[in-house]
Order: C-alpha cells, then structure tokens, then sequence
C-alpha cells in the first residue's frame, strides 16, 4: 500500500522477494538462463540495474543475465512476453520473469538543473515525479484519468454503473481472500522498522467495506460535479512485486515440472492516446485471432481495472460475460506487477 510498511524497502528488494518465492515453488532446482523484470520508476539510484540485481538476490547465477522491461502498466505482462519470445528463438529453456514498483519511493526532482549552475535569484521549485507521470505530456497533455472519463462519455458510462462495479471488485476481492484464493500467491516479508520487525503478509490496499452509499459520496476528480471517475472507483497507489517462471515444454518434462498454465497466444496493441485505457478491446483481439479462437472459448477472464468506467467501456466493446471476468480481482495492481508463477510455454514448431 502506498506510504505504509512497503516503502522501507526498495522496488529491488520487494521484486526479489517474489523472485524467490516463485523459484521455491518449483520445489527442487532448475537451471533459469534468464531474468526480465518490469519496472517503470526507477526510484531509487540502484534501479537502473534493478533486473540484475533481482536475479542475483534469488540465488541465480551470475552467468544468467537480465533485462529491465518498461512497457507502462504492462511491463510484468511484457516481460513475460519477451521470456516467450527468449525460449521461442532458442536462447532461453527457463525464465525468471516479474514486475515490481515501489510508488511510495517516488522522486521530487528540481524544476532547474543545478547540475549547470543556477543564476542568482533563480527559484528552484520541486516537481513530484509520481504526480507528473500519470499524465501523458505528449501528445495530448492530458492526465490519465481524464482518458477514462473520455471513455466513460464515448460508452454511456454513468457515475451510478461505475460506483457499481467499483462495489462489486471489492466484494470479490473479499470473498476471494475470505476463500483463501490469494493464500498460494502472497509471500510474507518480515520487515524492520523502528519499532521492531513487522510483518508484511497482506494486501492493504483494498477497502471490502465500501458500499455504494460511500462511493456515492466522493466527489469526481477530473472533471468536476458531473465527471464519472471518483477515488472510490478508480485504482489506487501502491506498491508491490510479483514472479512468474516460464519454462519451456521440453524443460518442463526434463525437470518434472507442474505447470499451472499454458501461454497459447498474446498480443500487444496501440490505441488512440485519449482513450487509452481501451487498449484490452483489439489486444484481445487480436491474441484470440493468432490462436484461432473465439471470446466464446474462454472459461475465464481478467481485464485491467484502473478505472471503473474504463473497465466497462472494455466490457461493453467486447460484450464480457461478467460472471467469468475478474471473479477473483487481482489485476488491480501496481504498475508493473503481476500475478502468476509458472507457465509452461509449447516448443514452437
């Protein structure tokens, strides 16, 4: 969660942590050629080696290099993407793979460069780098959040349906906790602080109390009185890291793996930068066209949620079955995390 116990440590430690969790896991050991880790602040002054300095940290070993992947709020899901495209051509049999952020650590940074001196008088004002990359400075200038009440205008997307689904992702995401559904995935850290270790063993930053009577009550924050896009409806700041190892079918049977899943297809797509968050509709698309299927296929399904109104324009664009669609919500995340451990990749033929 955003300023509590996660930001004493760094986006490294926090992605390492996870690395290991998910290299246990395997429960005996496997020989990984390679780590891609997604990350998109650098905020601390060791993240620019942040992928290496993951694999080293879970015991891979030195000869086994990495790659730090930015792809926005999908980097943990392109760094899969690059493991598959590692073992594809033939350089990688298994790959450690992630995401981490830490957007509690965010920079301030100066308004002038006193690297070149500054001029007698001259007023050094500081810019929250958290703050400043939320909004697209080019082309369209506009803050992420904006995109999604454009979204919310193009689809018909009330206040009311948005405060809705905003009820019913915490709802799910209770019940799903309450089942134990998560138990599997979450690695308890034990952190010092002053007061003495603590431990970091659950998500803090869902609210399952919320109702529609108090999302109803939060003002929008965009466009005021009549915007559709409200804190209680909207993905939060936090911090986090996940893992995920991708192997390939051949490594999987010399190893004696249990896969928990098979990577079939993927696709990425660009959209109009004003409606960004539409970006799911012709990524699906697309990735079901490439493995030769229909929507209608698929027993399941999880969609980005990072606003409310943005999640149904997706919705309703590709005609989601909601009771198949983020049953468990757990795709609500950080920038760059993400949330598997194993994927067993076919040999391409």
């Amino acid at each position: 969660m955003f300023l509590n116990i996660s930001q004493l440590l760094i986006a490294t430690e926090l992605g390492a942590f996870a690395a290991s969790a998910a290299i246990s896991s395997l429960k005996k050991k496997v020989p990984i050629d390679s780590v891609f880790f997604g990350n998109v602040l650098q905020t601390d002054n060791t993240a620019p080696y942040l992928a290496r300095h993951v694999g080293l940290r879970a015991g891979l070993p030195i000869e086994a290099p990495a790659l730090i992947i930015n792809r926005l709020c999908g980097s943990g899901f392109q760094a899969v993407i690059n493991a598959v495209q590692d073992i594809r051509s033939g350089d990688s049999n298994i790959v450690l793979t992630g995401g981490t952020e830490n957007m509690s650590r965010s920079y301030y940074t100066l308004s002038a460069d006193p690297r070149w001196g500054v001029r007698y008088g001259q007023d050094l004002k500081l810019e929250d780098s958290l703050a400043a990359c939320l909004i697209d400075q080019y082309p369209i200038k506009t803050p992420m959040g904006v995109t999604a009440e454009n979204l919310a205008k193009k689809y018909n997307i009330t206040r009311e349906q948005a405060d809705e689904y905003a009820e019913l992702s915490q709802k799910r995401w209770a019940d799903a906790d309450a089942a134990g559904r998560f138990s599997d995935e979450i690695t308890p850290i034990e952190i010092k602080t002053k007061k003495g270790p603590a431990l970091f063993s659950k998500d803090e930053h869902p609210r399952p109390q919320t109702t529609i009577q108090t999302l109803s009550k939060l003002p929008s924050v965009f466009i005021k009185d009549t915007g559709v896009v409200t804190a209680g409806n909207a993905s939060g700041i936090s911090d986090g890291a996940s893992a995920i190892i991708v192997a390939s079918e051949d490594a999987v049977k010399q190893h004696g793996i249990d896969p928990l899943a098979r990577i079939v297809s993927y696709a990425v797509a660009g959209v109009e930068p004003t409606i960004m968050g539409i970006g799911p509709v012709p990524a699906i698309k697309e990735a079901l066209k490439r493995a030769n299927l229909k929507l209608s296929d698929i027993g399941l399904v999880e969609v980005n949620e990072a606003f409310a109104p943005q999640y149904l324009s997706v919705e309703k664009e590709l005609g989601l079955d909601r009771n198949i669609t983020n049953t468990n919500v757990r795709n609500n995340i950080s920038f760059a995390a993400i949330a598997e451990k194993l994927i067993e990749l076919p040999n391409k033929s």
